[in-house]
């Protein structure tokens, strides 16, 4: 497994650990990570932290050009708000844990030119499967549903 993956899937953990929403997230620049974190609505009472608003905060502010030349990972396909921050920093490529729980706003993203690759990792899936098996309210919160 890819160690950036593994980053995010760690974070994941460590969110549903802290009885949050188990998604995390890597933003990575020549073969460093800048900045990872998971999803904290629950823990912080945040409308806005999903697990790759969380990595992109933790990564500090960067010049634009460093955002340019990162990949972002995270454990689940992105939402609308996430996908809406790789566009805006124009962070080039995404590498997806799975989508096969949710399935964000890929083809946005591509259609915009960004590289997303979708990896159908069975950790990823299970983190997911069983905490929206676990909490449908929360999740479908989380979602906006």
């Amino acid at each position: 497994m890819d160690e950036f993956l593994r980053a995010a899937i760690q974070e994941a953990e460590l969110g549903l650990a802290e009885s949050g929403i188990p998604i995390g997230s890597a933003l990575v620049h020549n073969g460093r990570i800048l900045g990872r974190g998971h999803n904290r609505r629950v823990q912080q009472g945040s409308v806005v932290l999903h697990g790759e608003m969380d990595a992109l905060e933790n990564a500090g502010r960067q010049p634009a050009r460093v955002y340019r030349d990162c990949t972002i990972y995270t454990t689940l396909s992105p939402c609308a708000m996430c996908s809406g921050a790789i566009l805006l920093y124009g962070i080039p490529r995404v590498v997806v844990g799975e989508n096969r729980t949710f399935l964000g706003e890929e083809d946005l993203l591509r259609s915009r030119g960004v590289a997303v690759d979708v990896l159908q990792d069975p950790r990823c899936q299970e983190l997911m499967t069983q905490f929206i098996r676990a909490h449908p309210s929360l999740w479908a919160e989380d979602i906006g549903t």
